[in-house]
């Protein structure tokens, strides 16, 4: 199991990573800013399921293992609730600034995305030297 688990996070932190710092850049390098604006506002719902879905094996397969993953798994558990809550109220929020205009808040509101989006980062690599040790 814990091999598994330890799989699965690094499923979720390499989706991460690709993601935020690979995906997103190639498509406002490749396309036209409107046409990329579009596209990841599409992109971000998908991916929000991705780490909420991995992340949620990942603190299963963290609790199942053998006990000794508390921390890995409650990292997980963080994930989780802070990546439902960027998907259902904070991505809303942002995208509800974009259309009316108010960049002031569009800008606040997406770095504090980022700042989530870092962190989750961050506790996924955490949760895989817990793992991994």
């Amino acid at each position: 199991m814990i091999e598994f688990t330890l799989l699965i996070t690094a499923v979720l932190f390499g989706g991460m990573v690709l993601f935020s710092f690979g995906f997103a850049a190639f498509l406002f390098s490749a396309l036209p800013a409107d046409t990329a604006r579009a596209l990841i506002r599409k992109a971000f719902p998908h991916f929000y399921l991705f780490v909420i879905g991995s992340a949620a094996v990942a603190l299963l397969g963290s609790v199942l293992a053998d006990g000794e993953n508390t921390l890995a798994a409650s990292l997980m558990a963080i994930v989780v609730a802070t990546t439902v809550y960027a998907r259902q109220i904070l991505m809303p929020a942002i995208n509800a600034a974009t259309d009316v205009g108010d960049k002031s808040r569009f800008n606040r509101l997406h770095g504090f995305s980022v700042s989530i989006t870092l962190a989750h980062i961050g506790m996924a690599a955490w949760a895989l030297i817990l793992l991994a040790a």
